[in-house]
């Protein structure tokens, strides 16, 4: 049986879906593998046994040393939303080691965890988008330049950071300001994004080696004015429709758009593509390459849809680190 380290929690305001996320793993893959979940939140990397008792990861080969014995993993299914699981930092470590994982590589989650830089990388090749603006912490805000490049409504938003952490709509110029030092409360760097009036969706891409699954999409239907953190984790604040009524041609655009997405960026893995449909025609949102699975996320209902297990869809992701 092999042995799977489950890496969970990160340094993001994310900690808690993550942990979500690698508990419903855990319990998907608990029949089929040797399971730990390994906890990483700053310093501490750890895994906690069933008498509450801490056990120390030595960083240094990335091993778990128990009363009994040393603990090395054959693969490491990455279920940390955030820094430092989804922004390639712990890709790279991993590859220093030789250690398989589950999620996209360093140089494609560094890429795709910045919002700016991916729509600049996608727009190259004529992925459709809104247009947007970047500013970084410290830099004059022309407010007045701002309004007339993006319109209102925009929305602010952090560069890099997830679950709608940060994130406002905002509808008059007063309310710019304050929406941008909301952001900079959680990144560095501030993305400014004209409102896409439309329809929120989501696809679901499964990449592993040779082999590509695209998932059925979902809508989106926040009973909020956004798909905020609220909307997205607390039950009954949105509807997510699987599959989504949009009908079976735009159903195929955004399952193509999504999968040629995957392909420019080199996405590998489980990972999760959004976009707003307007008028008809879907406009890139964002990329997910950890997207979340807890029992509110959308990739296990998505996988539902299609009658898939999710116990064979992670299983397939990780036994395909061994082909």
């Amino acid at each position: 049986m092999k042995t799977i380290a489950i890496a969970a929690g990160g340094d993001s305001p994310e900690y808690g879906v993550s942990v979500k996320s690698a508990a419903e793993v855990a319990a998907a893959l608990s029949g089929k593998y040797e399971i730990f979940i390994i906890v990483i939140r700053g310093d501490a990397w750890y895994w906690e046994d069933d008498r509450g008792r801490r056990h120390s990861v030595d960083r240094n080969d990335f091993t778990l040393k128990l009363d009994d014995r040393k603990v090395r993993f054959d693969a490491v299914f990455i279920a940390i939303h955030g820094t430092p699981g989804e922004n390639g930092l712990l890709q790279g470590y991993f590859d220093m080691l030789g250690i398989p994982y589950t999620s996209c590589g360093a140089f494609c989650s560094a890429l795709t965890f910045n919002k700016q830089a991916t729509k600049l990388y996608l727009k190259e090749y004529g992925i459709p988008m809104a247009d947007a603006l970047l500013i970084r912490k410290g830099e004059r805000t022309d407010t007045e330049a701002v309004i007339k490049r993006t319109g209102l409504p925009c929305f602010v938003k952090p560069n890099d950071s997830g679950s709608s952490f940060g994130v406002s709509k905002v509808k008059t110029p007063d309310e710019l300001l304050p929406a941008i030092e909301k952001a900079f409360s959680e990144s560095s760097e501030v993305l400014i994004e004209s409102f896409m009036n439309g329809r929120e969706v989501a696809c679901g891409v499964v990449k592993t080696g040779e082999r590509k699954l695209i998932l059925p999409v979902t809508e989106i239907i926040p009973k909020k004015e956004f798909f905020d953190y609220e909307a997205k984790y607390t039950p009954g604040m949105s509807d997510e429709v699987t599959p989504a009524n949009i009908g079976e041609k735009l159903t195929g655009e955004v399952q193509q758009l999504s999968s040629s997405i995957c392909d420019i960026l080199g996405c590998r893995g489980i990972v999760r593509v959004d976009f707003i449909i307007v008028k008809d025609k879907p406009l890139f949102l964002e990329i997910n390459t950890v997207p979340g699975m807890s029992s509110e996320s959308i990739i296990p209902k998505q996988a539902a849809a299609a009658g898939i297990s999710v116990t064979d869809l992670y299983s397939s992701v990780i036994e395909s680190l061994f082909t």
